[in-house]
């Protein structure tokens, strides 16, 4: 089962770059944004609730869906483009075992323990 969630995940994320492929930015701008979401680790800064808050918030695929259409029916861009890297990103994560955040610190997750705290 592991496997098969980790494909789909790997699914997501070719679905989040075909999607960019329909958008009106240069091809460079996926990799120099694909990292961006990860700044939501700042929320960290704040302790581990505010932190699973915001983290949880830049790496959620509902959210992206909701950033992305939002921009298109409002026909804004940079919404658009906001969507497709968030929902990428947050694909990429999960299928790497990253997944959100729990309350109880950064190495909680909904797909289990991460890190050396393991």
């Amino acid at each position: 089962m592991k496997t098969t969630l980790k494909l789909e995940e790997l699914a997501m994320l070719l679905l989040g770059i075909y999607a960019f492929t329909f958008l009106n930015y240069g091809w460079w701008w996926f990799p120099i944004l694909f990292l961006a979401p990860d700044l939501g680790m700042i929320g960290y800064a704040f302790g581990n609730k505010s932190g699973a808050i915001i983290y949880n918030l830049f790496h959620h695929k509902g959210v992206a869906i909701l950033i992305f259409l939002t921009g298109a029916f409002l026909l804004v861009p940079v919404l658009e483009l906001i969507g497709v890297i968030m929902f990428s990103h947050a694909a990429f994560d999960r299928m790497l075992g990253y997944g959100l955040k729990y309350e109880k610190g950064f190495h909680h997750t909904h797909l289990g323990s991460i890190g050396k705290r393991r």
